[in-house]
């Protein structure tokens, strides 16, 4: 049976999201997701020089992995991720399988 490791990623740097291999198989599909920047205007000194701003923009960039495993290799996979370091990046594990059994399975692992 079939089960599938799906992998959100937000970043808010460029070098993270260029280096995504992490030594991942190459069948695994990458789903480039859109892009946002925010900006920020701040006053310099808010009592006197309006006209006297700074600006700052935060870009996030998002990436969705999908990973197709077999149940048995799926604790091994599981762990593998656990033990990755993804420094300046949040992410979402979400797993899923075709069949009950394997959704039990999958309970007693994690």
């Amino acid at each position: 049976m079939a089960a599938k490791i799906c992998i959100a990623i937000r970043s808010f740097g460029r070098p993270l999201m260029e280096n995504i291999n992490w030594g991942l198989p190459p069948y695994t599909r990458k789903i480039a997701l859109p892009e946002s920047r925010v900006l920020y205007t701040v006053l310099r000194s808010p009592h006197v020089d309006k006209k006297s701003r700074e600006q700052f923009e935060m870009n996030v960039k998002k990436q969705f992995l999908v990973i197709n495993t077999e149940t048995h290799e799926l604790q091994k996979k599981f762990f593998w991720l656990k033990r990755q370091r993804i420094f300046g990046a949040q992410y979402e594990l979400q797993f899923s399988c075709k069949t009950r059994l394997d959704k039990e399975k999958l309970q007693k692992l994690l």
